[in-house]
């Protein structure tokens, strides 16, 4: 159980991080963060705050249709991640002022990387998984809809496309959206699904249960 503890904390906290890479390398964003940012040009609150607040309702979802996903990992993920995040980018901006392409380049690499391998970590836990996490998790174990790599990809590219359209309602323009949907957001829509599986099978699992 201590295990799983440090496996489940230590994976929200690389998740938040890797978020703060994401933004930084302004490649495009994880589809739950296109989605959030979305939002945040409709509601005008702190993203930390508005973060809470989405994580709650689908928190909700969860506990209606499976609870079993709902965990240490799911609380701590609802209530700091959003704020962890903030101080991370405030930490690569200062640390890095100046930004050129190759090291956008490689931070969005990075980004990517770790949100798979933070992901993997929190779902071996088994001790919750972020409310966004749980939709597909819930779509390909409880609803038996297809196997998880396809339903997640399906729940991503429909976010991706919800968090679009709430940024030109707050915007009346797409000006400045490559910064929130672009080629990184493609690519972790496709990946982040077969990576999280790769990292569950070769670092979390053997993690957890001793093996080398």
């Amino acid at each position: 159980m201590k295990k799983r503890i440090a496996m489940s904390i230590f994976g929200v906290f690389l998740c938040a991080v890797s978020v703060a890479f994401f933004k930084y390398a302004a490649f495009g964003m994880d589809a739950f963060q296109v989605f959030v940012n979305g939002m945040v040009e409709v509601i005008p609150i702190s993203y930390g705050t508005l973060y809470v607040i989405i994580n709650g309702v689908l928190l909700l979802f969860a506990f209606i249709f499976d609870k079993h996903y709902i965990g240490l990992a799911t609380i701590i993920n609802l209530f700091f991640l959003g704020y962890v995040a903030e101080f991370s980018l405030w930490i690569l901006n200062m640390v890095f002022p100046v930004s050129g392409i190759l090291l956008r380049s490689v931070f969005l690499v990075i980004g990517i990387v770790l949100m798979s391998l933070a992901s993997a970590l929190y779902y071996t836990s088994d001790l919750g998984v972020s409310t966004f996490d749980a939709i597909a998790l819930i779509m390909a174990n409880t609803w038996k809809i297809g196997k998880f790599r396809y339903c997640r990809i399906g729940v991503e590219l429909c976010t991706v496309i919800l968090g679009c359209i709430l940024y030109f309602v707050g915007n009346k323009s797409f000006s400045g959206l490559g910064a929130l949907v672009s080629v990184g957001t493609i690519i972790t829509a496709f990946c982040m699904g077969p990576l999280i599986e790769v990292f569950n099978k070769t670092i979390a699992e053997p993690l957890l249960h001793g093996e080398k």
